[in-house]
């Protein structure tokens, strides 16, 4: 009885099954995250960028508006501190910095019915920080004092938070 299928066109099967079972198997190249990015608000309003480094450093940060099509992922300002960021509570107002750090690329105006993200990284994409998603109606809710990041569930998903400075220094590092 012969096979149905040659010897050359079952080896190359089971070299393509092969290899896609070790490229399933290789985790994704992503930067390690090791901080946590939040926004917050001053006494005056502004814009108030808030980051928990965990371990290692952070460079600087930048916010973009968000959206699927990686084209419309326009930046809006970016942020680069004058040392890296290492272990510890950063902040810096995002219209203009100050302690430290220096806007690399100014805020532009923030509009209505966009969601902007928020996140830091390493000069060598070494490290992240995790990003912070808001609204102007978002920002609009902050009040001074308190930080709006995004929280890992018990269940391993994040959501949204908004806490005090004190719960966000305390908390923002148990699950990076």
């Amino acid at each position: 009885m012969s096979s149905i299928t040659s010897r050359p066109t079952f080896r190359r099967f089971v070299g393509a099954v092969a290899a896609g079972v070790a490229l399933a198997a290789v985790p994704g190249c992503t930067v390690p995250s090791d901080a946590v990015v939040g926004l917050s608000v001053t006494a005056d309003g502004h814009l108030l960028g808030v980051m928990m480094v965990c371990g290692h450093h952070i460079d600087g940060a930048t916010l973009y508006v968000d959206s699927e099509d990686v084209n419309k992922q326009v930046t809006v300002g970016s942020w680069t501190a004058a040392r890296p960021r290492t272990s510890g509570l950063a902040t810096w107002t995002l219209d203009a910095p100050a302690g430290g750090w220096t806007a690399t690329k100014s805020l532009a105006p923030l509009t209505a019915k966009t969601t902007y993200v928020l996140y830091g990284w390493t000069k060598d994409n070494s490290w992240s920080a995790g990003s912070v998603s808001f609204t102007l109606a978002d920002r609009d809710r902050l009040t001074p004092g308190k930080v709006r990041y995004e929280g890992i569930s018990k269940k391993g998903g994040t959501s949204a938070a908004t806490v005090s400075v004190a719960e966000f220094k305390a908390k923002a590092c148990q699950n990076v």
